[in-house]
């Protein structure tokens, strides 16, 4: 065994962490969608119990007051149940505050083998650039290696205070996802590179995307938390169209809205706003080095082609999603667009990204297409 070979069994291995991850950050979520069912019928049950004791001790001649009164005090936690207001609120509060239910056994796994695959995968990278002897970013198995590698350790930066597990899940299932197509569909051999990449450039220019697309999913990931919170704060479902308005098609799509019971671990995790603003920092970090890349890849193309800009596949791909993320910038700080709006934003900007990686290298010719 050489040590291109080593180090695809480390990437399988990370895969297999990863998936571990995966499945323990489900199970937290299963947790805390059930635990939050049944302290709300605690909750009612208690309420409840209370009513009718108020009844009991109350004289007949209190008459309608004392009956509006009791009324006033069993609304309240019950509504503030089914609307998620103040327990939710004050549970979102704090990023260091342990949602209650969670299972600590699920989360330390996943922590751990998120850690883990993160480590292996750091390895695997490493052995990848001794066996090719130069850095590892030259094709797009090499770049989706290390661009799961950052799309993992930010997610555990951001995790390191509080677990956010349905943010987990996402990010690990997209970390499965790309490894297991690396292996299987983009992988080559480690070897040499044409001339035209033997450059420094190389590093610079492919490296700082890399990043930026690791970035970029962790986002993605967060603005998909971000919409299905809101729409649990507001009691909007996401499925109540009306096509949908038929009695029997709502019933079997009632139990998939984001207002029904199986989504109630979304009261466990921040705040909508919360999510919206780290969304928007993560975005605006991987701008910024999105735009390093296509300045650098300017200057490269400049010195190996003669032309700053020559209309290729992969630099249209790449403005076009600069583009969708520079409008959701602008959108969000000057037109105060926020929430939903700004979410669907960032969707069509990875989007974009995902099809600059797979369809333009895949299916439209260019001149990056030697590389890949």
């Amino acid at each position: 065994m050489n040590t291109g070979d080593l180090s695809t069994l480390l990437v399988w291995a990370a895969a297999t962490a990863f998936t571990i991850a995966l499945i323990a950050y489900t199970v937290d979520l299963a947790r805390l969608a059930d635990n939050a069912q049944r302290r709300e019928g605690a909750d009612a049950d208690a309420a409840g119990a209370a009513a009718v004791q108020d009844r009991a001790n109350v004289p007949a001649t209190a008459g309608v007051g004392a009956g509006a009164g009791s009324s006033a005090r069993v609304s309240s936690p019950l509504s503030g149940s089914a609307t998620g207001g103040g327990s939710v609120s004050a549970v979102a509060g704090s990023a260091a505050e342990a949602a209650p239910g969670r299972s600590p056994r699920a989360e330390g796994i996943a922590r751990s083998t998120t850690y883990l695959g993160s480590a292996l995968l750091f390895v695997a990278i490493v052995l990848r650039g001794v066996a090719a002897g130069r850095w590892p970013t030259a094709n797009m198995y090499e770049f989706t290696l290390v661009g799961v590698f950052v799309a993992t350790t930010v997610l555990a930066i951001v995790q390191r205070r509080r677990v956010i597990a349905f943010l987990g899940v996402v990010v690990m299932g997209i970390a499965v996802t790309a490894l297991v197509v690396a292996l299987e569909s983009f992988f080559v051999r480690a070897d040499a590179v044409r001339p035209a990449l033997q450059n420094y450039w190389l590093v610079l220019h492919v490296g700082v995307a890399i990043i930026a697309t690791g970035i970029f999913t962790v986002a993605f990931a967060t603005a998909v938390l971000q919409v299905l919170r809101h729409g649990r704060e507001t009691g909007r479902s996401h499925l109540d169209h009306p096509w949908k308005s038929a009695d029997g098609l709502r019933q079997a799509f009632s139990g998939l809205a984001v207002t029904g019971p199986r989504f109630r671990w979304l009261e466990q995790v921040p705040d909508a706003r919360r999510l919206e603003a780290l969304s928007f920092r993560l975005n605006a970090v991987a701008f910024v080095l999105w735009t390093l890349t296509l300045i650098g890849g300017a200057i490269w193309a400049e010195d190996a082609w003669g032309r700053y800009w020559n209309w290729d596949s992969k630099e249209v791909g790449t403005f076009v999603a600069w583009v969708v993320y520079a409008g959701y910038l602008h959108a969000r700080t000057t037109r105060g667009w926020s929430g939903r709006k700004a979410a669907y934003f960032v969707f069509v900007g990875y989007a974009c990204v995902l099809a600059n990686f797979t369809v333009v290298n895949l299916v439209l010719p260019g001149l990056h297409s030697y590389a890949f």
